[in-house]
């Protein structure tokens, strides 16, 4: 239960850099206060919990035809939705919004690299019998 919860955390950490990255770099994202930026990130988990999935089944062909950029849309819609939900938190436009996907899917990705623990020769983390009980970690995609 430990374990799930640090990575819980580890997870929103990372999410929360992502976002205060996004709003730094000046394309469109503005955060007022740290305790917005914890609504915003507890929100943007949830809906890539429960939203994300359906509008990816919902999607699936737009998403293949555009050869998985249909994805960076989803998570832009996403970031409009918790901007139009969070005082305090604003989304200037569509293309902000795109740029702020990107920018916090790119910090997932490597800040995801960095937090996996060791692995072994071959790349599978160890024994064939350790692989088989570990859980490959989610990544938080916005």
């Amino acid at each position: 239960m430990n374990s799930a919860l640090s990575q819980l955390f580890m997870r929103w950490s990372i999410l929360a850099l992502g976002v205060m990255l996004a709003t730094k770099l000046g394309i469109g994202i503005r955060c007022d206060s740290g305790s917005t930026l914890l609504v915003v990130v507890v929100l943007l988990s949830f809906f890539n919990a429960i939203l994300k999935p359906l509008m990816v089944l919902f999607t699936l062909p737009f998403i293949l035809l555009t050869l998985g950029l249909g994805m960076v849309v989803i998570n832009a819609l996403l970031f409009l939705l918790v901007a139009r939900l969070v005082d305090g938190f604003y989304v200037a436009s569509f293309w902000s919004a795109v740029g702020g996907a990107i920018v916090v899917s790119v910090t997932n990705l490597i800040l995801n690299v960095f937090t996996r623990g060791p692995r072994g020769p071959g790349g599978g983390g160890g024994s064939p019998a350790r692989a088989k009980k570990e859980k490959p970690a989610d990544v938080i995609d916005i």
